[in-house]
């Protein structure tokens, strides 16, 4: 054993044996336990530094691999390391281009506005006018955002991924897979960072987005600077606005919050139902409310796709789920590969049902879509069901839209976009001619069996 797994190991053992006391001691219920255990494994991942953040914030958007309490512990992670002189930031902008950056930008700001594991942020402006593929010209002058990947950070990431890999495999003879599956959790991490490693990739995602939204006067995404952007460097427009951690300044500048989060309710459905893709890494850092009341969207790491045969069934399970109807979301969850085995049927059927009543059909309060989410995969785990991996990040989505529109507005119900937005999309597929005509036959027969009775 290598001397830094022989760290990683001692990490994750300390910290989970500071969390037996309140585990284990007074009887603490099941839920206690593991949650006390999801937030050690937490404190240890921020310890073992910006490689095992990188993994926790994976984990933290695949329900189908990990347990919920875990899940929703690891929003917590924070991506933040120190920054690198910006003397190492120009050099790779320098080597990228072939040109120093005062050619490329007139002003550049030496100290960053964010630096993560794999890529920090300077404010610059640009020494030209550029054209992006979306969007009206970006003039000389223009405030821009400089994303670069930092010197070194695969290697170091890649070197800990190797350690973690290692250590999976010891730790898996003493029944790790039982709760998490790791190989798969690591294999995905792989995937991710390979991605996010090549910012062209962001770049192309976000003018997509850009382009599917170019009618919605409420939706943003920054202007990409592809003259200035290559697989290490990405360039976009510089947005200003108010993290949701500011969403009251934004009220008191004259934004409409209830309004702003009732529609990005409904646009994560219209990209979930309509537009087969989604993203799937929101949170606090990854969105802004701008001065013009509009929600602008950044960093698409993480992007979740839907088929179209699939969307009528997801819609159909959202249907189900905020009109409480158990037996119609468990029975459409089904077709979506979510599969309850027949002798447990009933027991699941029942827990969800008494799940829904308590968490989305209160007399008087919102619907608790986050409460009712964690209960479902808790049901779902405790009888054994595995979670499809699009399931569940759909699943962990929809939660962190619920708790975006809530940063922007607390007393939001996001089930007042749900309903009435799958009813509408239901509505319209059985109303295509080709679903008529699959369905008229049956129908005609019930009729002839009606008037014969």
């Amino acid at each position: 054993m290598s001397r830094r797994t022989r760290v990683i190991a001692r990490t994750f053992v300390g910290h989970w044996v500071g969390a037996l006391p309140k585990a284990w001691f007074g009887f603490a219920p099941r839920a206690a336990r593991r949650a006390a255990f999801a937030t050690a494994t937490r404190c240890a991942l921020e310890d073992l530094g910006p490689a095992f953040v990188k993994l926790g914030q994976v984990a933290s958007v695949r329900p189908d691999l990990v347990p919920p309490e875990f899940v929703f512990e690891f929003e917590q992670l924070q991506d933040r390391v120190p920054p690198m002189p910006a003397a190492q930031i120009e050099a790779v902008i320098a080597r990228e281009f072939g040109r120093p950056v005062d050619e490329l930008f007139s002003t550049f700001d030496r100290k960053p506005v964010a630096a993560a594991s794999i890529a920090q942020v300077h404010r610059a402006t640009l020494a030209c006018d550029v054209r992006p593929v979306i969007g009206e010209m970006m003039p000389a002058g223009t405030p821009v955002a400089v994303k670069v990947v930092r010197p070194g950070a695969a290697r170091i990431i890649k070197a800990d991924l190797a350690e973690a890999r290692r250590l999976i495999s010891r730790l898996d003879r003493f029944g790790l897979s039982k709760r998490i599956d790791a190989q798969a959790l690591l294999e995905e991490f792989a995937t991710s960072l390979a991605s996010e490693l090549d910012l062209r990739n962001e770049g192309r995602v976000s003018d997509r987005f850009a382009h599917d939204f170019r009618d919605d006067p409420y939706v943003m995404t920054p202007r990409i600077a592809w003259s200035h952007s290559s697989r290490s460097v990405l360039t976009m427009e510089y947005v200003e606005g108010w993290r949701l951690t500011e969403v009251d300044d934004a009220a008191r500048g004259g934004v409409d919050a209830f309004h702003l989060a009732l529609h990005g309710a409904e646009v994560f459905m219209r990209q979930v139902l309509v537009l087969g893709r989604y993203h799937a890494d929101l949170h606090p850092a990854n969105l802004f409310v701008t001065p013009d009341s509009r929600i602008c969207y950044l960093d698409f790491g993480i992007v979740g796709t839907t088929e179209p045969a699939e969307r009528v069934n997801i819609a159909q399970v959202l249907a189900a789920t905020v009109y409480g109807d158990a037996d119609r979301a468990l029975c459409y969850s089904a077709e979506l590969g979510l599969i309850v085995p027949e002798h447990k049927q009933q027991q699941v059927r029942e827990r969800v049902g008494e799940l829904m009543d308590r968490t989305l059909n209160v007399p008087g309060k919102p619907a608790d879509v986050k409460g009712f989410a964690t209960g479902f995969l808790s049901v779902m785990a405790d009888a054994r069901v595995p979670i499809p991996a699009g399931y569940g990040v759909l699943v962990k989505a929809l939660v962190t839209v619920e708790g975006v529109a809530r940063a922007i507005y607390p007393d939001i119900d996001i089930t007042q976009s749900a309903k009435p937005f799958a009813t509408r999309l239901i509505a319209a597929h059985m109303a295509r001619p080709d679903r008529i005509a699959e369905r008229l036959p049956a129908a005609l027969r019930a009729a002839l069996r009606e008037l014969a009775s």
